[in-house]
């Protein structure tokens, strides 16, 4: 089965448009996806499912803690619900700090930038160092991304300022109290997998198990992670431009391994759907205003 439930669009640090990248799932087969933009569900209401393949709303909600940046996936989410609205602007204003401060410090180190050319690489509210990026090369500083993180963003560069965003438990509480399932992102990229195990005794549902950068060795230990704690696991592609992810998107797996997670985020649409297909991503929104 081919499956792809993390992806992100220019609402966030993707480049493709939403209608793009659902064209690009369809394009490639895949049968059930998400898009994860960082912090924001605004792409969902930028297009429509296509009718042979299941959208399940998802999102990637930024997180700090214990020294590591810990993303956390939430998926079967309502598009506006207040509690978790809040969570989510909270995290945009603290990013819009950091892009400022990192903007300020550039200058200071003599680089022609100003936060309108960041804002300007941004076709939502959501802005990362990606953005600081993409004006590094327009104005001529650098000539691509990996060039401008690798001499002004990364840790002990000029423009370096550390992510300060909420806990993981907050934000699968908000998951949760919205209704959704909560997921955490590459955990392969943890620098302490100690955390896996207390976010799995706070509540946490599952693990990005098939991601592009675990290798064979990754893919048994966090399976075998999501075996002792009752986790479901997920795949995603983590997509965000053709240019630095020439995988593209849709991962394949087994329909063994994937089953407990569809069986998490759609049963409702199953049962609503009836006798007329509708996207997951509709049916959840109709849900979300009888009060799930």
């Amino acid at each position: 089965m081919i499956v792809d439930f993390h992806s992100h669009t220019s609402q966030s640090d993707g480049t493709l448009a939403p209608r793009e990248l659902v064209a690009f799932m369809r394009e490639r087969g895949v049968e059930v996806f998400s898009i994860s933009d960082h912090d924001t569900l605004a792409a969902y209401d930028q297009f429509e499912a296509p009718s042979n393949a299941r959208v399940v709303v998802g999102i990637e909600i930024n997180t700090t803690y214990l020294g590591n940046e810990v993303h956390v996936l939430g998926y079967r989410l309502p598009l506006h619900d207040a509690g978790l609205e809040a969570l989510l602007e909270y995290n945009r204003s603290a990013r819009r700090e950091r892009i400022e401060r990192i903007v300020r410090q550039l200058q200071r180190h003599g680089l022609k930038i100003s936060m309108d050319d960041v804002f300007a690489e941004a076709d939502g509210d959501v802005v990362g160092r990606p953005h600081v990026g993409k004006a590094l090369i327009r104005n001529g500083i650098s000539g691509d991304i990996e060039e401008a993180f690798r001499n002004y963003l990364w840790r002990g560069r000029p423009g370096y300022v550390a992510a300060t965003h909420i806990k993981p438990h907050e934000a699968i509480d908000a998951i949760h109290a919205a209704g959704g399932v909560a997921v955490l992102a590459h955990p392969g990229r943890l620098k302490d997998y100690a955390i896996i195990d207390e976010l799995a005794g706070s509540g946490l549902d599952g693990l990005e198990v098939f991601y592009p950068r675990h290798d064979d060795d990754d893919v048994t230990y966090f399976r075998e992670k999501s075996h002792q704690y009752g986790l479901v696991m997920t795949a995603g592609s983590d997509f965000h431009d053709i240019r630095y992810h020439t995988h593209g998107v849709g991962r394949a797996v087994d329909d063994t391994d994937i089953a407990p997670f569809l069986e998490m985020v759609l049963p409702a649409v199953e049962r609503a759907a009836d006798t007329v297909p509708q996207p997951a991503c509709q049916l959840q929104e109709e849900e979300s205003r009888g009060g799930l």
